[in-house]
């Protein structure tokens, strides 16, 4: 029996009723269709639509499809293959009618399948972001282990992929440790749309029974049920949100990976890539390829993708639902599925990933990363800025044409460019002085990334809390 064929005289067309059904993909949101199932259940009877003893039928019968269903994570199982269910609110009032009767069909009563497929896509949203926020946790705590463990060792810093200046290596992994935090923070903003509660609202107009929504979006631990019921049924909101809070979070996953390819080549050797996640060439013997960090680059265009899709399928839409809504739901699933199976991943990659730090140390001293703190330090004997700039630029000028650095320059010819040098001008060279010149917060200097590492922890911390919160 299908859900609405009452009032039609012809089949569907076999191809079109194969083509529309949406349970080959919509299947992932049992456990979200039980759970709202079951809270809808419980306010029909506080509605004296369903006796006691109907209701415990229903619950049973919900914690049978429940059973029969669970497997490993993500696994669709020998009960979930259904080649008559039109979408999963139909295979759930088909199973549920099948183990306990004509009972099963009072489910429906005063509720719609556009309220239920925006609750459950709610319910899934809502898990998701609780899943990703623990791994992101972890992803980040990586971040700051490796820069704890990393001491005072220096690397250079690049602006327009050229070297500019150096930096501690635990600050530039700070810089990707704040990066994530970003997306754990945007996540928990998604999240305070998301957990609004649709159920009531009925297929377009609210419910036609006096069913207790604020009971119903409690026993959900939704925060509230939605205001307005032309909104709650056609409102994709939440979950162009969330996909795009994924594209960020693969952007950012992409930046990392190109930065680690790039230092992992023979023409960087900063990184040595850890061969549990590379692999080989099938010709040269020789190589050791970045292939998770390749993947991780083109998955992130795969989201990004998805954001798009998402935005084009409802931004045409009248109020309320349509059809094409069923479009959402697919490119919500993909981008979810592809950015919880990256996490792991990356973060196996950054635990075991060996920093080559002499030969990032050597490239932190070298090719002129010094000469800010030069002209600094004409500033601090009154020079103008812009004459400081000049003057040093006119002595890196000098050193290229000699082949050597700002340290191997002679007193005289520094003097010939501006009286204010001096002896003391060599000291202010050194890769410890340059690094200590940057004593600002945010800055690289070591103190101040002892004290960025620390906040950095205490910010993981917070992050772990919240996310055990909303378990």
């Amino acid at each position: 029996m299908t859900m609405w064929s009452g009032r039609f005289r012809e089949p569907l067309n076999p191809a079109f009723e194969r083509w529309q059904r949406s349970f080959g993909f919509d299947w992932r949101l049992l456990r979200h269709e039980l759970a709202a199932s079951r809270a809808h259940a419980r306010a029909l009877k506080t509605a004296g639509v369903l006796s006691s003893e109907e209701l415990i039928s229903i619950l049973e019968g919900l914690e049978w499809i429940e059973t029969q269903s669970s497997t490993a994570e993500g696994a669709k199982t020998a009960f979930l293959q259904d080649d008559e269910a039109e979408d999963i609110h139909h295979f759930v009032e088909k199973q549920l009618a099948a183990r306990i009767g004509d009972t099963g069909y009072k489910l429906h009563s005063g509720r719609s399948r556009n309220e239920q497929v925006a609750t459950d896509l709610r319910l899934y949203t809502r898990e998701s972001i609780g899943q990703l926020q623990a791994l992101l946790a972890d992803w980040i705590e990586a971040f700051v282990s490796r820069a704890e463990s990393a001491g005072d060792a220096a690397m250079p810093a690049y602006t327009h992929l050229q070297r500019a200046e150096p930096v501690l290596v635990a600050h530039w992994l700070l810089s990707y440790a704040n990066m994530f935090l970003r997306d754990s923070e945007r996540l928990a903003d998604c999240r305070k749309r998301v957990n609004l509660c649709p159920l009531g609202s009925g297929p377009v107009a609210g419910a036609v029974l006096p069913l207790d929504r604020a009971a119903m979006a409690s026993n959900l631990e939704f925060d509230a049920p939605t205001e307005n019921s032309i909104d709650a049924t056609s409102d994709r909101d939440f979950a162009l949100e969330f996909v795009n809070c994924l594209s960020l979070a693969a952007l950012h996953l992409s930046r990392w990976a190109e930065e680690m390819i790039l230092f992992s080549s023979q023409e960087f050797s900063f990184v040595h890539l850890p061969e549990a996640y590379s692999t080989g060439s099938s010709a040269m013997p020789q190589k050791k390829n970045p292939d998770l960090l390749e993947l991780v680059r083109g998955k992130a265009a795969r989201v990004l993708g998805l954001a798009n899709t998402l935005m084009i399928a409802v931004k045409g839409l009248p109020l309320a639902y349509n059809k094409d809504l069923q479009e959402t739901q697919e490119p919500l699933f993909d981008a979810t599925e592809t950015v919880l199976a990256m996490m792991p991943l990356v973060c196996g990659f950054m635990k075991l990933v060996e920093f080559n730090q002499q030969n990032m140390q050597s490239a932190a001293e070298s090719g002129f990363m010094n000469a800010w703190a030069a002209s600094t330090y004409l500033v601090n004997r009154g020079v103008p800025f812009r004459m400081a700039h000049e003057r040093i630029g006119n002595a890196v000028q000098l050193c290229l044409d000699r082949g050597c650095e700002l340290k191997d320059l002679p007193l005289e010819d520094l003097q010939k460019l501006h009286p204010a040098f001096d002896e003391s001008f060599y000291a202010h060279l050194s890769l410890k002085a340059v690094l200590a010149l940057h004593d600002v917060p945010g800055g690289t200097a070591p103190q101040r990334v002892r004290q960025a590492i620390a906040a950095a922890r205490q910010r993981v911390a917070r992050l772990r809390e919240g996310t055990h919160v909303h378990a």
